[in-house]
């Protein structure tokens, strides 16, 4: 294995989001025990050799300070980095959100936002993500003025704020690619996420130069070409942490491992 390649690689906790009662399909098994978020670290480290961990919000079971110190500590003991924290918020989901251009909805989806922005601190992740919600195609200037604010929110903590093509907004990269540099903000890039392979090809090379972080590596060989789409990260001269997102998989552990071999066999 190639270490400086591996240093490269991140693992998401949505990887086991089957594992998670809280994120759990409906049609998956049910484990004999839950995954405990703070077992996550040493997990990604023993198995994998992987020090770049990916923690999706819903994943934590308190944000209590004591539960942050615990898991902090649990992640400097593996000598791990949180590179990112995924917020998501059930109720935000494909709705209007920070684009609505109802000031009340708006105002709302941003001040949940930003709490779970200054309660997630103390955990010291470089970046967070949050959604851009039902943009307004034609007039792009809400959704710039609320992360003008999320971004701000994140930089009083010292962290960066990063978009993903996730939802509805997968559809539409331009837009993302409009908003990201007039607020500050990076691009998440998902190479799984996009609704079709037009729109993939077409949003990674508008992304992916915007991408100074983290990107989502899935592998699904049987809907898009993954060789290719590293091929346009590399392209682009990203140089950031390439974090898996195992999918449904029955056996997420060996999912994860399978993505890792094909990161190294590529980046």
């Amino acid at each position: 294995m190639s270490q400086a390649k591996n240093n490269r690689i991140g693992i998401s906790t949505w990887s086991f989001h089957n594992l998670f009662t809280v994120t759990r399909y409906p049609n998956a098994a049910v484990p004999a025990k839950d995954m405990d978020v703070l077992d996550f670290p040493e997990i990604c480290a023993d198995q994998y050799g992987v020090h770049n961990l990916e923690i999706v919000s819903k994943h934590l079971a308190s944000t209590e300070p004591g539960y942050l110190a615990e898991l902090s500590a649990r992640i400097a003991r593996v000598h791990g980095t949180l590179t990112n924290i995924p917020i998501d918020i059930a109720e935000l989901w494909d709705a209007p959100s920070i684009s609505s251009p109802d000031d009340t909805v708006r105002n709302y989806s941003l001040g949940l936002y930003m709490d779970w922005i200054d309660k997630l601190a103390p955990l010291k992740p470089q970046t967070v993500r949050c959604d851009p919600g039902v943009m307004n195609l034609e007039d792009l200037s809400l959704t710039i003025d609320s992360y003008s604010k999320l971004v701000a929110k994140a930089a009083s903590h010292g962290i960066h704020l990063i978009v993903e093509n996730h939802g509805v907004a997968s559809a539409h990269p331009e837009a993302l690619a409009k908003v990201l540099p007039a607020v500050g903000a990076g691009a998440l890039p998902d190479i799984g996420n996009f609704p079709n392979d037009e729109i993939r090809m077409r949003g990674m090379k508008l992304m992916f130069p915007l991408a100074k972080h983290l990107c989502h590596a899935k592998y699904a060989p049987e809907t898009f070409d993954f060789v290719k789409c590293i091929g346009i990260a590399k392209d682009a001269g990203y140089a950031g942490v390439y974090s898996i997102e195992a999918h449904d998989h029955p056996d997420p552990y060996a999912e994860v491992r399978l993505i890792q071999e094909h990161l190294l066999a590529n980046i």
